[in-house]
């Protein structure tokens, strides 16, 4: 190593924190590549008896490096906790599971038991998964009491996995007598969506040990919203229930509804940007009214509520001596249910806990019509769909009429539909003609609705599967080769758009941000190498890319992906 990066890895290593037990490398921003370069780290593990806990978040590690390190906690027996996240930022995700194996290898080998297991912020995928699974099957795990992989990008693959590492973990710590009792688990931006989440539902419904559960921002329907809330009703000791921004619709939030009645320790929920919808809020406010006394906090933002089914949940709160926050934020009560809606907090001696209403969305139109057509896009599952259909092919064949009716026409495919609740489901049935379709549908002639256009169709982007993969990128670039050879389109319009939509850039308009996930940023990518794109609006970009925002925080290797190539074919000045 060079005499300036000994240097700086010695001073970083003296400011090491040592806590009951703890060795911390937190927060030191090394990048270390190979045993050499933690020689020190090394030696400071080895020298510490009774060592039970190891921070090394927020610096970055290579296989040989962890390999290192691994070898060094071969001996610690005493070992319990592993604070492991975002160690592995600017590595390929290739080199992380070998790191990972070697580590756990390390711990079994060690006769440790761990309780604390964080490798949040890692991105690692599916492999990544794959590189903790022996390590979770393990007796190091029978002990585990707190699980955090929060933004590691596992995917229903990477679920199914843990779910089945964390069931048999389970099922060999009951067979000697002392059973798996995980209490908290974490797993917020996970894209784990219906069939990840029903997995992990089954494997928790198993343990029936669960003080938190936080699996916010996941792509979750009601199918797995359902399945966790069966599960849920088997772990009576919990006490957070984060759920936030999934989709529950009435069916989920009724199910939901129905499980935390049997839950008497519950004191956070957190259900926002869940549409939950009003028939879902008066089922909760049901269960309020027969349970959850030491209720502190409840969060039903945005989902679309009206300001009766919000009164409802209101006053089912009257008698929650304990609660410190309503939060009934961006629903859809209006002016006057805003208000209402105060006087009766008021009126309960409970004013100073309801939180703002700044963002209500006003008095909805058709609530019914409305809240019906929503129901049936939020169903992603074509079983459903196939099944209403051949419901109404057996009715028409039973109905007794002298004249047969001519055969209806298959119903086209629903670009609106899509864009209004995107999923990959609902663009690979559009067919081979998805493209056409959608360049046909968005107005390119308005450089906004274009650039949320974009965002939405990127949003369903999966790396891992070609076709949809496919299906997104030939969708981006009709709309926007469309709208980029058009001499009326605002190619300035668009790019500030997009920025302010991403997060990036503050709106004087009405437009809002979107919650950024890798997709945008990925398809972005691509777009910004084909030739239909402007090469004038390239150093803008990389200019606002390469500045600190937290709007891209939960998909750090798709945005220096993209600052890579944008800082690669940005035009030389």
């Amino acid at each position: 190593m060079a005499t300036d990066d000994v240097a700086q890895l010695a001073d970083s290593l003296a400011k090491a924190q040592v806590v009951e037990g703890e060795l911390s490398y937190k927060g030191k921003g090394l990048k270390l590549d190979n045993a050499e370069s933690v020689e020190e780290i090394v030696k400071d593990i080895k020298d510490f008896q009774g060592l039970q806990a190891l921070r090394l978040e927020g610096n970055t590690f290579g296989v040989e490096a962890a390999q290192a390190i691994a070898k060094a906690l071969e001996d610690k027996s005493d070992f319990q906790c592993c604070y492991w996240s975002d160690m592995f930022t600017g590595r390929l995700r290739s080199e992380i599971p070998p790191a990972l194996n070697a580590l756990g290898a390390a711990i079994m080998t060690s006769g440790a038991r761990l309780r604390v297991l964080d490798l949040s912020d890692n991105a690692f995928g599916p492999d990544g998964v794959k590189g903790i699974e022996k390590l979770l099957k393990s007796s190091a795990c029978h002990t585990l009491q707190e699980l955090r992989l929060n933004n590691c990008g596992m995917g229903i693959g990477g679920g199914k996995i843990l779910a089945a590492a964390l069931t048999e973990c389970y099922n060999q710590s009951s067979a000697v007598g002392a059973p798996l009792s995980l209490k908290v688990f974490i797993a917020g931006r996970n894209r784990l969506e219906n069939d990840g989440a029903t997995a992990l539902a089954q494997a928790f419904q198993l343990m029936g040990s669960l003080e938190e559960i936080h699996i916010p921002q996941n792509g979750i329907n009601h199918p797995g919203i359902t399945a966790m809330a069966t599960a849920l009703e088997k772990n009576p000791q919990l006490r957070v229930i984060n759920f936030n921004d999934n989709t529950f619709t009435k069916r989920g939030a009724i199910a939901m509804a129905q499980a935390l009645k049997h839950l008497r320790n519950v004191q956070v929920i957190n259900f926002g940007d869940c549409l939950v919808r009003s028939e879902g809020a008066m089922a909760i406010a049901d269960s309020l009214i027969e349970g959850l006394p030491i209720l502190k906090e409840l969060n039903l933002s945005f989902g679309e509520i009206t300001e009766d089914a919000a009164l409802m949940v209101a006053r089912a709160l009257q008698d929650k001596a304990q609660l410190e926050k309503l939060d009934l934020n961006g629903n859809c009560l209006g002016e006057e249910g805003c208000s209402t809606l105060k006087e009766t907090m008021e009126n309960m001696n409970m004013g100073d806990l309801l939180g703002s209403l700044s963002d209500d969305e006003g008095e909805p139109e058709d609530d019914d019509e409305d809240d019906e057509d929503d129901e049936d896009e939020d169903d992603d599952e074509e079983v459903g769909e196939e099944e209403e259909e051949e419901e109404q092919e057996e009715e028409e064949e039973n109905k007794v009429n002298p004249v047969t009716p001519p055969p209806s026409e298959p119903r086209p495919p629903d670009v609106s539909s899509f864009l209004s609740f995107p999923s990959p489901d609902k663009l690979l049935r559009l067919g081979a003609k998805r493209a056409m379709l959608i360049e046909q549908q968005v107005d390119v002639n308005d450089a906004a609705k274009t650039a949320e256009a974009f965002l939405k169709i990127s949003s369903v982007y999966k790396d891992q599967d070609e076709e949809v993969k496919a299906a997104v990128l030939d969708s981006v670039d009709a709309i926007l080769r469309k709208a980029f050879t058009s001499q009326s389109f605002s190619t300035f319009h668009f790019i500030s758009s997009l920025l302010i939509m991403l997060g990036l850039l503050k709106s004087e308009d009405k437009l809002k941000p979107m919650r950024v996930v890798a997709g945008h940023l990925q398809a972005l990518e691509h777009a910004v190498q084909q030739d239909y794109f402007p090469q004038e609006h390239i150093a803008v970009l990389d200019a606002f890319m390469s500045r600190h925002s937290r709007a891209c925080e939960s998909c750090t290797g798709a945005r220096d992906s993209l600052k890579s190539t944008l800082q690669r074919i940005r035009p030389e000045c």
